[in-house]
């Protein structure tokens, strides 16, 4: 009997070593994949001088699993997987997710990752613990308010506007008590730190409202894992199911929600079609509120137009669609010259 030759797993940190990303690429072409731009680093598996498998690494998500076709059936996946947890945890992270093909998840499942949520046939979210997710439920039960109308809203805030505050001032005003979720990956223009910031200080003055940190069970679109899917369409749509799930079944239980408000969207049709999957998943269990954008100077407010003015330095437009405490915000950190 044949023996398996001896594989050797080395680390590959990305930014160090962008020459060896060539084969790793051509082995994940080989398997059907891409490659997400946030990994910082790759465990490869080698053969002698064939690479044979890798596992990517982008904070506490893997991604990128691949393993040559030759090798399939040995084992191979399960080690690579011990392999980059072990470089995770030696960096810190201990709670980590991966997307894959619902196919795949078997496969995963045997090395201890357990199913969050899934988006039909093209995808599924999974982390390395049974209890993740039920432990962050509890941690929210602690904020829960009991009431006949519970409402929620979850927001980027890449800045806090006068609509994100008219949507929460409505909101908060057809509530018994209102969890408002800031988005927590800085993967925005705005730190996680300054959003939250500017978040709690524009809703300072309502009394029913909590401001709630993010976490990664309310994911953010930037950092999704997309590899294994080719379409944007179903990137997109992946996406949206999956955390319109993860806060239908598990999210808003644990706070007692009945009301998901969201602002409409007359710009971007990627939140526009986000906004369809969360009225048509929360269908039936949360009522989805739909609150039109308020205007000034006769167009919608909208956080992508206060980033370009900020480039531009025209503080005195800025200051007609922000509230006040945004501005101020703006203005100490961003070296206002044009204040009124």
């Amino acid at each position: 009997m044949q023996s398996q030759p001896a594989i050797d797993f080395r680390v590959t940190e990305v930014a160090k070593h962008p020459a060896r990303l060539i084969q790793i690429r051509q082995l994940l072409a080989d398997s059907g994949l891409g490659m997400d731009a946030d990994i910082t680093l790759f465990v490869e598996a080698w053969s002698d001088s064939q690479l044979v498998g890798c596992a990517g690494l982008a904070a506490n998500v893997i991604k990128c699993v691949a393993v040559d076709k030759q090798l399939r059936g040995e084992n191979l996946s399960a080690k690579l997987l011990a392999e980059v947890e072990n470089v995770a945890m030696e960096r810190g992270h201990f709670h980590l997710f991966l997307c894959t093909r619902p196919c795949n998840a078997q496969r995963f499942q045997h090395s201890g990752f357990w199913p969050i949520a899934q988006s039909g046939s093209n995808a599924v979210l999974m982390e390395n613990t049974p209890q993740g997710i039920a432990r962050y439920c509890r941690s929210l039960q602690r904020y829960r308010h009991e009431g006949v109308r519970t409402g929620a809203i979850v927001m980027n805030a890449n800045p806090f506007t006068l609509g994100h505050r008219h949507l929460v001032e409505l909101a908060a005003s057809r509530c018994d008590w209102l969890h408002l979720f800031v988005v927590q990956e800085d993967a925005s223009f705005f730190p996680f730190s300054a959003r939250l910031a500017m978040v709690r200080a524009g809703v300072a003055h309502l009394p029913n409202v909590t401001v709630h940190e993010g976490s990664q069970y309310i994911i953010s679109r930037a950092t999704f894992p997309a590899y294994f899917l080719k379409e944007t369409g179903k990137v997109q749509r992946a996406w949206s199911e999956i955390d319109a799930l993860i806060f239908r079944d598990h999210i808003a239980p644990a706070l007692g929600i009945t009301h998901r408000f969201i602002g409409s969207e007359p710009f971007c049709d990627v939140t526009r079609q986000y906004n369809e999957t969360l009225h048509q998943l929360l269908a039936g269990h949360i009522e989805v509120v739909e609150v039109p954008r308020i205007r000034a100077t006769g167009s919608a407010i909208s956080a992508s137009e206060v980033r370009r003015l900020l480039k531009t330095e025209q503080f005195s437009r800025i200051r007609e669609i922000v509230p006040e405490t945004t501005f101020a915000h703006l203005e100490a950190h961003y070296g206002a010259v044009e204040v009124a």
